[in-house]
């Protein structure tokens, strides 16, 4: 029941600056052993995840503006552009969180609605890195995303202070309603935390330890 409980929901997430071809092929194995949601991986993996997924049930992933989103966003826009035309079936772009704790709303919610134009149909999810906002600007950035277009709000980056919480999963199901998706990642490592996130509201699971929580084990050990 583990399996089936909780494996679809997982992001197989490989996003360290030394990860090699090697451990990319692996993880693109191990989803599509355990029919994971997807592999999220930086960009320049995409176009081989692309090719040895081709034929699976399993999404390609890549990450934009990561990990500060403190970047142009015409770079931001190119960078999931340039993602999709490789082969990403989902982008997980970061927010620009300095600007959203200006209260420039308008600049965020530019932001993020050229990195959706940039995805086409393509999924986009908003990472507002939680551990670094009060609950009010949480929600706030959670509505810009709804507003201008996102499919997913997400946690974390899992590269700042802190990654998941129940409580910020919480907060953020309630900003944007049951039409958006929530993911949770950072710092997950156990098929318990990852369902108590699911059962806050999280419709994905962002994790490395993937393989861990589907067997039931402690990945961060």
């Amino acid at each position: 029941m583990i399996v089936e409980d909780i494996a679809k929901y997982i992001d197989h997430t490989v996003l360290a600056a030394n990860a090699t071809r090697e451990k990319i092929e692996q993880i693109c194995k191990e989803a599509q052993q355990w029919h994971f949601a997807s592999v999220c991986v930086n960009s320049c993996w995409v176009p081989l995840c692309a090719k040895i997924l081709a034929k699976s049930d399993v999404k390609v992933c890549s990450v934009v503006g990561f990990p500060l989103g403190a970047m142009a966003t015409e770079s931001k826009a190119f960078e999931a552009k340039r993602a999709v035309t490789d082969g990403a079936d989902e982008i997980d772009m970061v927010i620009n969180v300095g600007w959203l704790k200006n209260h420039d709303d308008d600049l965020v919610l530019d932001d993020i609605a050229k990195v959706k134009q940039a995805c086409g149909k393509k999924t986009l999810k908003v990472i507002i890195e939680a551990c670094l906002l009060t609950d009010e600007q949480k929600a706030r950035a959670c509505r810009l995303a709804k507003t201008a277009g996102a499919d997913f709000v997400k946690t974390s980056t899992g590269f700042s202070t802190g990654g998941a919480k129940v409580e910020d999963i919480r907060i953020m199901r309630k900003a944007v309603g049951p039409e958006l998706g929530v993911k949770a990642s950072g710092g997950i490592h156990t098929y318990e935390q990852a369902k108590a996130m699911v059962e806050a509201g999280a419709t994905r699971i962002g994790a490395s330890s993937g393989i861990a929580i589907v067997e039931g084990q402690n990945g961060a050990n």
